[in-house]
């Protein structure tokens, strides 16, 4: 697979990925949905923090959320560089075609949130109980490097009501698949599940 090809690849996911979460922000208000089918909705949810909506200050209690976010979209920032460097290289080393989807997948996917959580905060207004504007003549709601991370994807397949006995979550309604997650999320998903999975094929010596 040439650097040409998988550059293209990234091209599409990142321009369905941001068309995608721009529509979402401009037409939903915050917590918004609509079922397509029983098992499948569009639910609009913003996650300012890893995955899950974990922050860095859930474990690191001596910083606050604001420098754990920017700390966050730093460590993302220098993080695509690497995987940058890691598609050209596997490209030019003529490295297995599942190895350089596979990696320009996650690129594609995380650049795509990197985008929301750099430059959405100046983009777009505050999305809570309204329907959000691009480029708000009273500027965004919050700062660069604080923008928050658009999902909308949401598979409620099913819910079971989990028995007594089991410890902990024994009587509790259980919701599968419960996280809501985008475009972006999906690529790196696909990613690393081909790398788990082809892993011989996609590092096998040329």
């Amino acid at each position: 697979m040439s650097l040409k090809k998988s550059i293209a690849l990234i091209v599409s996911i990142l321009l369905i990925d941001q068309v995608s979460k721009i529509y979402i922000k401009t037409t939903f208000t915050l917590h918004e949905n609509v079922e397509v089918f029983s098992w499948f909705k569009i639910y609009f949810i913003e996650n300012d923090g890893m995955a899950w909506g974990t922050k860095i200050s859930d474990f690191v209690s001596f910083i606050d959320d604001r420098t754990a976010k920017i700390a966050l979209t730093l460590f993302r920032v220098v993080a695509i560089f690497g995987i940058g460097y890691w598609l050209v290289d596997a490209t030019k080393k003529g490295s297995s075609k599942i190895l350089i989807a596979a990696i320009a997948l996650i690129f594609a996917g995380a650049l795509g949130n990197i985008i929301d959580s750099v430059f959405y905060g100046v983009l777009f207004e505050d999305s809570m109980s309204q329907v959000a504007t691009f480029l708000p003549e009273a500027g965004g709601y919050d700062s660069l490097l604080h923008g928050k991370v658009v999902d909308m994807l949401y598979f409620p397949l099913f819910e079971i009501d989990l028995p007594q006995w089991l410890p902990m979550y024994g009587g509790k309604r259980f919701n599968f698949f419960e996280p809501v997650f985008n475009v972006a999320d999906m690529a790196i998903s696909t990613g690393f599940l081909m790398l788990i999975v082809f892993n011989k094929k996609a590092f096998a010596k040329s």
